[in-house]
């Protein structure tokens, strides 16, 4: 029965990412943010109400269980940071599923797609929970970049070297330095991070022009990892 219960959250976690894709096919994927908005707002009150009525949790009407509003600072940035870790392992796990059963091309392929569609997802939802402007320009993506999960594992700077200019840099990064620990080349991410940086770009403001300056396999100060170029024409 306990398997059964993992599982049915499992399969609820499946089924609704399955309703975005289906409705990001169907209708696009600015539609399908925008609707998502809308069912995550009415769905996850009433999901949390009825496990908090089970397990002994409250909520609030907005479905945040009343724990999480007693716990300090520091330990909501410590769930953060868990939570965002387990983002990343689960990312990592899927990569390694597809190129232990296929090869490396395969598992590129795939995380690169995926990609394309998170960064802008991701994008959106950072945009709507800190309520940045439309067309806000590089200061909105400046300030979306430090709420994306990355910045609670990893590590980065800003550089303006003028008022249409934003270099991003990845200081410290926690996949290329486990990978550096153990003896291994840096992950060639460059493909993936072109697409990944661009689209969360123009998803802050679609005028937003992404240069890559350095991403491996391409090599690299000791100083960071990667580093983005982000200018207004």
């Amino acid at each position: 029965m306990i398997s059964q219960i993992v599982d049915g959250l499992r399969l609820t976690l499946l089924h609704y990412g399955l309703w975005f894709k289906e409705v990001e096919y169907q209708l696009g994927l600015q539609t399908a943010m925008e609707l998502e908005e809308e069912t995550w707002q009415t769905a996850f009150p009433i999901l949390m109400k009825r496990m908090g009525r089970l397990l002994g949790f409250e909520t609030d009407t907005k479905g945040i269980p009343n724990q999480l509003k007693e716990k300090s600072e520091e330990e909501l940035r410590e769930i953060l940071a868990a939570l965002s870790i387990n983002w990343l392992a689960a990312d990592g796990v899927w990569f390694q599923s597809v190129e232990k059963n296929f090869d490396m091309f395969t598992a590129k392929r795939c995380t690169d797609i995926c990609w394309s569609r998170f960064s802008p997802l991701e994008a959106f939802h950072i945009k709507t929970l800190i309520d940045l402007p439309e067309k806000g320009g590089l200061e909105a993506l400046e300030e979306a970049l430090k709420h994306r999960l990355y910045t609670n594992i990893n590590e980065h700077i800003f550089e303006r070297p003028d008022e249409r200019t934003l270099i991003y840099r990845m200081s410290h990064c926690r996949v290329q330095e486990i990978r550096n620990r153990k003896g291994m080349e840096d992950y060639p991410c460059k493909s993936g991070g072109i697409i990944e940086y661009s689209t969360f770009a123009r998803t802050i403001d679609p005028a937003i022009v992404t240069e890559c300056i350095a991403c491996p396999p391409d090599p690299h100060p000791e100083g960071w990892f990667c580093s983005w170029k982000f200018t207004l024409p």
